[in-house]
């Protein structure tokens, strides 16, 4: 069984002072901090130029990483202390998924903020099949049932349809893999013997990191993606593709990037854990509070090179509460980009069994495990034990209002109802081989690949 670590607490914290800022005895206080150039690592940059680093006794450097293994590889070797990350990698390197090392995250950075973008020609060749609404523009959300005559005019003329992903363990490959499911597609599958993910598969999904993703698209080594923002507005800013979906039309409030730090880190220095959550916490309040207004300034810190380094127009028109779909096709999502409002920066167990059970639906699980196993997993690398005591002594300080916090959740979010989910299927995390059950397209109960198929 894989057991939660303690976290004890200095004496000078338990004090319950107003000045517990100054008075946390910090294990460290020089850190590094890795990030992927995306929008959603704005907790981080926003943390970083507002101060509420420095405010804890913390002198942190932000490093742009190459790519997700790369960021993953420096939080477990430790020339990183911690990272934005996939949600996927601390559960999938905690259950040995890829390289083995237990990763927690203390801090959920957001929700929602990806889509999935299509080439123009696949656009136009998808047109025919999606419903208008009556001023002509698609009706919205476009499934994926839209793609399989296309898909098929591909497969009857030998070409294959590829598609990209950032990682095999991202948000982005299960939610392009829901969504491609939900509409009757075969997204593939893993297995112990073949780790490309593409055993069955009707759609060929590969990894292409986030900011090459319009380049690949353009050079028609790719018909698609899913990705995170600013690279499927950039899609449509560069006249090169068409989102057709965001990832809040295909599961309402979806959970998305953690904070990861390793379970060593966390044992040997659980005040700057504290502090750095903290932190971060004031930074997502910041960027949701009064209705987002601080967001045109957090679009100007975003769009810096030494962050996401693209057009400061791009990355605003998905984080100010619109997204871009055709050229010209704007339309209200207030919601596309979340950081603290629905306690987005609270780490349910229930998102972590999410993830965990789309591992399992696509062979990356190869055997059955039991809800147990779930749950247990869940609760080793999701800490909201920690999240709560920065959360109280930022309520304590008068830097956080009581009433955001969910201070009696026993770690699981309500169900996610029918209608909040593409394919009109509840999600609920208390009962994850239920839900798997539940799902058309893809392994349940004692089902295993060999070679290439799938077993009883």
């Amino acid at each position: 069984m894989l057991k939660t670590l303690p976290l004890t607490l200095t004496a000078s914290v338990l004090l319950g002072t107003t000045a517990m800022a100054q008075s946390l005895d910090l294990e460290k206080e020089d850190l590094t901090f890795g990030f992927i150039k995306l929008t959603d690592m704005a907790p981080l940059a926003v943390a970083y130029e507002n101060g509420y680093f420095e405010d804890e006794g913390l002198f942190v450097t932000l490093e742009a990483q190459a790519n997700w293994k790369v960021l993953l590889d420096g939080v477990i070797d430790g020339q990183l202390d911690g990272a934005h990350m996939l949600a996927g990698q601390p559960l999938a390197a905690t259950i040995g998924y890829g390289t083995e090392a237990h990763i927690i995250t203390p801090f959920s950075m957001d929700l929602n903020g990806n889509g999935i973008t299509v080439s123009n020609d696949v656009w136009e060749q998808m047109k025919p099949n999606v419903p208008l609404m009556d001023d002509g523009r698609p009706q919205h959300p476009i499934s994926a049932s839209a793609l399989g005559p296309v898909v098929e005019d591909y497969k009857d003329q030998g070409i294959p349809f590829n598609m990209g992903m950032v990682f095999p363990v991202s948000t982005h490959n299960y939610e392009l893999r829901y969504w491609l499911a939900a509409g009757g597609l075969e997204p593939g599958y893993y297995s112990p013997d073949d780790i490309s993910g593409q055993i069955g598969a009707d759609v060929l999904l590969s990894v292409t990191p986030p900011p090459q993703m319009p380049a690949t698209l353009e050079a028609g080594t790719i018909f698609g993606y899913s990705v995170g923002e600013p690279w499927n507005q950039a899609a449509v800013f560069k006249g090169i593709g068409v989102p057709v979906i965001t990832d809040y039309e295909l599961w309402r409030n979806n959970p998305e990037k953690v904070f990861g730090i390793s379970a060593e880190f966390a044992e040997e220095n659980p005040n700057t854990t504290i502090a750095l959550t903290k932190a971060l916490i004031r930074a997502a309040i910041w960027l949701d509070e009064n209705d987002n207004a601080n967001r045109e300034e957090a679009v100007e810190i975003l769009a810096r090179s030494e962050y996401v380094g693209a057009d400061a127009e791009v990355i605003a028109n998905s984080m100010t509460g619109t997204f871009e779909y055709e050229k010209g096709d704007v339309r209200e999502v207030p919601d596309f980009n979340v950081f603290f409002r629905y306690n987005a920066t609270y780490p349910f167990y229930s998102d972590a069994i999410w993830y965990l059970t789309q591992m399992r639906r696509w062979g990356q699980i190869a055997e059955p495990q039991t809800d147990e196993w779930f749950i247990e997993t869940a609760q080793s690398v999701y800490r909201p034990d920690i999240y709560l005591e920065a959360a109280r002594l930022l309520v304590d300080e008068g830097l956080a209002n009581e009433a955001d916090f969910p201070w009696d959740s026993d770690g699981f979010k309500a169900p996610t109802p029918a209608e909040d989910i593409i394919d009109g299927i509840a999600y609920d995390g208390r009962a994850p081989n239920a839900y798997l059950d539940s799902l058309p397209i893809g392994l349940k109960g004692t089902q295993t690949i060999v070679g290439s198929e799938i077993q009883e």
